[in-house]
């Protein structure tokens, strides 16, 4: 059902000139707010926060348009117990490759897996992915420092099993104002693109933007009901990508241009689609 309504929103804002179906896209994991006492039968269902934390949370992943195109949730899910990232990955990208042209893939190190990577390889695009600095990492940042070096890169062949392998590129990168005296003042990047693309990762961080806005149209609910409490997070993420459609729209008829920050707020969309509708 989400995936119809986002393709009829998709079909509105098809019809301008500034919307191109095709760009970069983010995935990423967020959690519902946390809430304590006995998960008796939703075990499978409520995982616990990211963090390492004694709270339970539920976790949905969502993909969204980033960069230059408006921020549309394509495509939402849940989280459960034993799922790989590679299978939520997979999911994600059939369901956004059923929409647009994806051209690249933005993620968190959380997806730093050379599995997911390699899937993504083969579906023929391209990825920016913070990787986690393990011994080898570390020690090459401390030889960088050591040089003063502000970047590095460098071919890296990652271990799918057997005698099959990952080819990919390993791009180091110092921190400007880092607060750090060593090694940590760098950041390591894993790319199967030109090192001149990872500018585009910086993109990434509207996901997040935007997981806070949709908060701000999620009904309030005690419930552990799993079914409910997806419905409030996917409602959310299509009234966020409703909202802005509609700053599309009305941007493109009032200046014949589309700028990235918003000129309708939420507060007038929700108004706007309580009266049409009578939700909210």
């Amino acid at each position: 059902m989400y995936r119809q309504a986002v393709s009829q929103l998709l079909d509105e804002v098809a019809e301008t000139e500034e919307f191109f179906r095709a760009g970069i896209v983010a995935i990423d994991i967020t959690e519902a707010d946390p809430f304590t006492g006995n998960r008796t039968g939703h075990e499978d269902e409520i995982i616990g926060t990211k963090e390492n934390t004694d709270d339970y949370a539920y976790q949905w992943a969502t993909v969204q348009l980033v960069g230059n195109a408006v921020p549309i949730v394509l495509d939402a899910r849940p989280v459960r117990k034993g799922e790989s990232r590679k299978e939520i990955v997979e999911d994600l990208l059939d369901s956004a490759e059923d929409l647009v042209h994806v051209d690249n893939l933005l993620m968190d190190r959380e997806f730093d897996s050379q599995h997911v990577l390699e899937m993504i390889g083969q579906r023929g695009l391209s990825y920016v992915v913070p990787k986690r600095m393990q011994t080898s990492e570390k020690a090459q940042a401390k030889r960088l420092l050591q040089r003063d070096q502000d970047r590095y890169e460098t071919e890296r062949k990652l271990h799918l099993g057997k005698n099959e392998w990952h080819e990919t590129t390993l791009i180091y990168r110092r921190k400007v104002d880092s607060k750090h005296d060593d090694h940590r003042q760098y950041s390591v990047f894993i790319t199967n693109r030109e090192s001149g693309h990872l500018t585009e990762y910086g993109y990434r961080w509207e996901l997040e933007s935007g997981y806070r806005s949709i908060k701000r149209f999620m009904a309030a609910t005690t419930s552990k009901n799993f079914g409910l409490r997806f419905f409030y997070f996917a409602f959310a993420c299509l009234l966020y990508s409703i909202w802005r459609a509609v700053d599309l729209l009305v941007q493109v008829e009032l200046t014949d241009e589309y700028e990235h920050s918003p000129i309708v707020t939420a507060d007038n969309t929700l108004t706007l689609l309580k009266k049409e509708t009578g939700i909210g």
